[in-house]
């Protein structure tokens, strides 16, 4: 039973995670999203019903800018430590890709995120738990439609309303702005339904 539970849960993982780079603009194909669990069984179990990790990790390109590249890591260790962040950062240099994400069963030890840390100058580094990426935090009801605003159209909201400090916050730790991949100073617009009008738009600062 619990290859059958681990096979469905890592589908399901699968899929956010595939979401997740395509909703940041990167290239990812929509059979990859609408992958039925028979066929990503077939394609990624043993005929003993485990799931081969290391067949789950890809690597793709902005649709904007082929050079920007980031790789996805599923990792074996439950709780990741040092020797894998290795692992992950010898990728990165062998494939010359500077952005890379951890997905991985458990946890990960305080080591290994001060390695995230150490190499954030040269390698942009994000973590997330299985159980993270179980459901897309993005398609609940409660949860608003999010747009990261390029740097032009950051600008161009700045010069015709508000300050930068007037922007109400959205930490860099909360749920939406990790999905996104928000980092210090970016700008997201929230889409909310509106009774009167239709829908109404606001903007988060991220702190």
């Amino acid at each position: 039973m619990g290859d059958v539970d681990e096979s469905a849960k890592l589908w399901k993982v699968n899929r956010t995670i595939h979401e997740l780079v395509k909703d940041r603009g990167f290239l990812v194909s929509d059979d990859e999203i609408h992958l039925d669990l028979p066929t990503f069984k077939s394609t990624y179990a043993s005929e003993s019903g485990v799931v081969d990790r290391n067949k789950l990790n890809f690597y793709t390109s902005h649709k904007n800018n082929p050079a920007d590249q980031i790789f996805i890591f599923f990792s074996e260790e439950k709780s990741v430590g040092v020797k894998t962040m290795r692992k992950l950062l010898g990728i990165l240099e062998e494939k010359s890709i500077q952005r890379g994400i951890i997905v991985f069963p458990g946890n990960m030890t305080p080591s290994a995120r001060k390695v995230i840390v150490a190499m954030a100058a040269q390698y942009r580094l994000e973590e997330f738990s299985e159980s993270d990426l179980l459901v897309n935090i993005t398609h609940h009801t409660l949860v608003p439609r999010h747009e990261v605003l390029t740097p032009e159209e950051k600008k161009i909201l700045l010069e015709n309303r508000l300050k930068e400090t007037q922007l109400p916050r959205i930490q860099l730790a909360d749920p939406v702005a990790r999905y996104f991949g928000l980092r210090r100073g970016q700008v997201v617009k929230i889409t909310r339904p509106s009774e009167t009008s239709g829908r109404y738009a606001s903007y988060r600062i991220c702190f």
